[in-house]
């Protein structure tokens, strides 16, 4: 199967991420059905933010910012 990119996808975080100090989880929509993915953040995000996944950190792990931008 052909690998899809992730960069560019926008989704909900299911579980808060906690900054440099460990990933949470986010939902993301993948060849038409909702998958997660561990998701790391420079900053904490709490449960529930939407989120745009800015790079790709392994097979199951990405980089996430809030989107739209939000300070927290």
């Amino acid at each position: 199967m052909d690998e899809v990119s992730l960069i560019g996808s926008i989704g909900s975080l299911t579980v808060a991420t906690r900054g440099i100090a460990g990933a949470g989880e986010v939902l993301l929509q993948v060849r038409g059905s909702k998958e997660a993915y561990l998701a790391w953040s420079d900053q904490p995000l709490p449960k529930g933010t939407e989120v745009l996944v800015i790079d790709v950190r392994g097979s199951r792990t990405v980089q996430v910012e809030p989107w739209p931008g939000v300070d927290f």
